[in-house]
């Protein structure tokens, strides 16, 4: 019986290929075989385009091939952005250090446990109505963090122009989509749990090498809801409430390792198998 869910836990699998996006993971997603095998990118989402296939300029009917393709070089970016540009690098920074002013973030947690709320995402926040039509209108962003202490969603709107935040808002119960520093976290927990022994097999199967670390496999994976599942084992029965994941993971260049039904609940840092 072991044998038998161990290799279920870490099945290496080959299929249709696909690109996985942050959204799209759930139990009736598909794993590819070889495709994307060669994308080295570690917990972010994306999508593999297939190159066209290649012609030679002697062969019949084909045309002269094009000269080889010239990059511009980008603009070097500035501290600030003007209307609705995206968020320059200066003005992320900012905004996440001016959200984090209160002094009550020193008494919330990350997806680590160390002091201060996890950041999830800041973007650029729309202008007020009254503004909407003047050139120098203040930019705002909104910045999004996860508090693990409380298991609550922080959202503050600061100004850039003045440095104050805004607006702010405390949520439990709503739970936007990961991001990667918690997918890796998430593999961490994988691959300390007892359940992550048939992954570290297999991952040896399929190389001949030890699985030590997060980094020798690519990994994405999103939130897990369980109002698309059909049956929620006990112990994630507070998904939703507290911060639930699900991975996918291949070998870095390699093989697919099926690590779907393993739902890591980051709050109570638990991993629980589901199916």
């Amino acid at each position: 019986m072991y044998e038998i869910v161990r290799r279920h836990l870490g099945k290496v699998v080959a299929g249709a290929a696909i690109a996985v996006t942050g959204t799209a993971v759930m139990v009736g997603i598909t794993l590819p075989g070889t495709a994307g095998a060669e994308d080295t990118s570690r917990g972010r989402t994306g999508a593999s385009v297939p190159s066209a296939p290649s012609q030679s300029a002697d062969a019949p009917g084909s045309a002269t091939a094009p000269e080889p393709a010239t990059l511009a070089v980008a603009p070097p970016e500035g501290t600030k952005g003007v209307g609705t540009d995206p968020l320059t690098d200066d003005e992320l920074k900012r905004a996440e250090a001016l959200a984090l002013t209160p002094p009550a973030a020193s008494a919330q947690r990350d997806v680590e446990g160390g002091r201060g709320p996890q950041h999830l995402a800041t973007e650029l926040a729309d202008p007020l109505p009254e503004e909407a039509d003047e050139p120098g209108a203040p930019r705002r962003a909104e910045v999004r963090f996860y508090d693990y202490e409380s298991d609550a969603l922080i959202t503050r709107t600061v100004n850039l122009e003045t440095g104050k935040v805004e607006k702010a808002a405390v949520q439990r119960g709503v739970q936007p989509s990961a991001h990667p520093e918690e997918l890796r976290e998430a593999l961490e927990l994988i691959l300390a749990s007892p359940l992550g022994k048939g992954v570290k097999e297999d991952y040896k199967d399929a190389t001949g090498k030890e699985l030590t670390s997060t980094g020798q496999l690519w990994f994405n994976g999103d939130v897990y809801r369980t109002y698309r599942e059909a049956n929620v084992p006990a112990p994630l029965a507070k998904c939703g409430e507290h911060r639930c994941v699900r991975l996918v993971t291949k070998v870095v260049n390699g093989s697919w390792i099926d690590t779907r039904n393993l739902i890591v609940d980051l709050s109570a840092r638990t991993v629980t198998r589901v199916g």
